[in-house]
């Protein structure tokens, strides 16, 4: 099938390269030509574990091209997918104003044919129909426009095809640095839509992930296909997000218990997660969540319920828990070292969850922020921060090369981000080069037994200091 994919980014990126490579024939689009050239040579602008090889392999084949050209796009496409950026604006709702630009260019450029207009953006619920609204004032804005030349008062409008498209909400369920995997593997494909020709269309283009033809296990069941009205599927985005924020919020509330009564949160974790109700995904305590989707999504949904009148109060709690989680690292390193004016404290990782080069929201930032404040020096090492010109753009704290250096001279270290590297280092050489081996485990990722044996003192989130 034709596909065009509106917007690079790592849902855009993403749905683009895996749909050409399962066999569609693929065109994305994006207004930076800087990042278009470096696409077009198979290089991709994000990290994201196997991407650019996938990348590679559809370009060789013809099955994936790049363009600044929306007008060639959406001629291309039979389906069009919407995969623009909707950030949090400062009053918690999403910024749709990209969604709403796209639509309205794809207004303009309909020239006949039957299109799917796909919304893979997190939209606000009741986007569907907006953004129907928005293709078709495009649609009439491209008829003003076209008028016989030179014909005066009596000036006629040229004949314009009539509209015939659909919209379809498609939400991602996509987690960083297992993106891909997640999207030949997923658990489910909701469509959302009020006509059965545009889902029809949608089966039709998922139908070989659906039959799990590029499943890592393709003996399991074919994926469900869930088909509801566009503003449940809406919700569904929302929801799910919503749901395993809270969830993290939950067990970090309960890692704060445990360390007042001296119980472990792991273990309580691992007792209450073999619970079938429950389930053990999303119960791992720590520093709190952060990143691009549920912090702006839980404050998306908030600000939708306020809109009609109605106080999500479990929500509006999982935010606040979230935001006094991050400051947990804080008081555990003021309770080990007492004063943290001149002392130097290491961070072990920067992006906001492993396998990714995503700084947005991360935890790291408010560390670092508050580290400084305080007048302690901060540096940090992150496998791909460290090694990319990210750092240039972090200020209050020195970026390290490698894990000995950030090692050397400092007063305690506090881990992060629980990169996989991070469970193999000389922790028994990097304790030799601090003034005082001190270890702040953020993740509860680290062996306690093993960092004591390195020479540390092991603190965790929720479980008894060693």
């Amino acid at each position: 099938m034709r596909v065009c994919v509106i917007g690079t980014g790592y849902v855009g990126l993403v749905t683009g390269a895996c749909l050409s490579h399962i066999g569609h024939d693929v065109i994305c689009v994006d207004n930076n030509e800087e990042k278009v050239k470096l696409m077009k040579a198979g290089r991709s602008p994000i990290f994201e574990p196997g991407l650019s090889e996938i990348m590679q392999s559809a370009i060789e084949a013809g099955r994936i091209q790049f363009t600044t050209d929306i007008a060639a796009g959406v001629a291309h496409g039979e389906i069009l997918f919407i995969a623009v950026g909707t950030p949090p604006l400062p009053t918690g709702e999403s910024d749709t104003r990209y969604v709403e630009a796209v639509a309205r260019s794809i207004g303009t450029h309909l020239n006949g044919g039957y299109k799917v207009i796909v919304n893979k953006s997190t939209v606000p619920i009741g986007s569907g129909d907006w953004v129907r609204m928005i293709v078709l004032d495009g649609i009439a804005e491209r008829q003003k426009t076209l008028v016989t030349p030179g014909a005066g008062a009596s000036e006629q409008k040229l004949p314009v095809s009539d509209a015939d498209f659909d919209v379809v909400s498609n939400p991602e369920f996509l987690r960083e640095g297992s993106a891909v995997y997640d999207t030949f593997n997923p658990d489910r494909i909701v469509l959302g839509g009020n006509s059965t020709r545009a889902t029809d269309l949608m089966k039709k283009l998922y139908a070989p992930i659906v039959e799990r033809q590029f499943a890592e296990d393709k003996s399991l069941p074919q994926v469900p296909v869930l088909v509801t009205d566009l503003s449940s599927a809406e919700m569904i985005k929302y929801a799910a997000n919503a749901f395993l924020a809270t969830k993290i919020s939950f067990v970090n509330e309960v890692a704060n218990i445990c360390d007042r009564v001296g119980a472990d949160v792991t273990q309580v974790a691992k007792g209450i997660g073999l619970d079938s109700r429950i389930g053990n995904k999303f119960l791992q305590a720590g520093i709190g969540w952060g990143g691009s989707c549920f912090p702006k999504d839980v404050s998306a949904l908030v600000h939708t319920a306020d809109d009609y009148g109605y106080e999500a109060q479990l929500l509006k709690s999982a935010v606040s828990v979230n935001q006094r989680q991050r400051l947990i690292a804080l008081e555990k390193l003021q309770q080990a070292l007492k004063i943290l004016k001149g002392k130097t404290v290491g961070l072990l990782g920067l992006t906001f969850k492993p396998d990714t080069d995503d700084m947005r929201d991360a935890p790291a930032l408010n560390l670092i922020e508050q580290l400084n404040r305080l007048g302690a020096k901060v540096k940090a090492y992150d496998p791909i921060v460290s090694q990319s010109g990210m750092r240039d753009g972090l200020s209050g704290v020195l970026v390290e090369t490698d894990p000995e250096r950030l090692a050397d001279g400092c007063d305690a270290l506090v881990l992060v981000t629980d990169w996989k590297q991070f469970s193999s280092l000389d922790y028994g050489k990097m304790a030799k080069l601090m003034v005082n081996p001190v270890m702040i485990d953020g993740r509860n990722f680290l062996d306690p037994e093993t960092m004591v044996r390195a020479g540390f003192k092991y603190i965790g989130v929720g479980r008894s200091s060693r």
